[in-house]
C-alpha cells in the first residue's frame, strides 16, 4: 500500500501508522511520486487486509486530509522475502506476455531483493540495494539494459524515518 501525504504531514502520518502496530521495518519513507510505503506480510485473505489495515490507514488524519492519495498493490506473485532495508524501490511496467519472464530476470540480479508482481498502475516492484547514488544508478541502467521486456520504469529512494 502507497500513500501520499498532504505537505509536511508525512512524520505525523509515521508516527501513526507505528501506533497501529506496522512493524517499523515494513515501513518505507520514499523520494518518489508516493511518499510512504508499507508491506503487508502473511495476510491471510483481502477482508483481513481491509478490516485490520486499509480502513484505519486510510483514516489517519482524516480530518485533516493528511493522506491525500492510497494506491493498493496486491501481490500475485511474490519474490524472496527480505530483511535487508532496500537503497531504492523500481515500479516497473511490462506486457502481460512478458511479466514471470521479467520478474525472473529481476531476481538473477544481484542488488535485486525481491520481485513481486502486483495489481495496480505497475506490474512488478523491486526493492534494490546500492552503495550510494551512483550505484543506484548503475543498477538501474543495468536491469533497463539486460532484460529484455521491461516497457517503463519509476524509482523511489528510500529515506530513513526518523520520528
Amino acid at each position: 500500500m502507497s500513500l501520499a501525504c498532504k505537505v509536511g504531514a508525512y512524520n505525523r502520518v509515521l508516527n501513526e501508522l507505528l501506533d497501529l502496530n506496522i512493524p517499523r521495518g515494513d515501513i518505507f519513507l520514499l523520494f518518489g511520486p508516493v511518499d510512504i510505503l508499507i508491506q503487508f506480510k502473511e495476510l491471510k485473505n483481502l477482508d483481513e487486509f481491509i478490516e485490520k489495515w486499509f480502513n484505519p490507514v486510510r483514516m489517519i488524519g482524516a480530518e485533516e486530509a493528511l493522506i491525500t492519495k492510497t494506491l493498493t498493490f496486491i501481490a500475485i506473485s511474490k519474490g524472496p522475502s527480505f530483511a535487508e532495508e532496500p537503497f531504492a524501490f523500481i515500479f516497473l511496467n511490462t506486457q502481460p506476455r512478458n511479466l514471470e519472464k521479467v520478474r525472473r530476470a529481476l531476481l538473477t540480479v544481484p542488488e535485486v531483493l525481491s520481485a513481486d508482481t502486483v495489481f495496480g498502475p505497475y506490474d512488478v516492484i523491486c526493492p534494490v540495494r546500492a552503495k550510494n547514488r551512483t550505484d543506484l544508478e548503475r543498477v538501474i541502467r543495468h536491469i533497463q539494459n539486460n532484460i529484455p521486456g521491461i516497457e517503463g520504469s519509476m524509482t523511489a529512494v528510500v529515506a530513513l524515518i526518523r520520528v
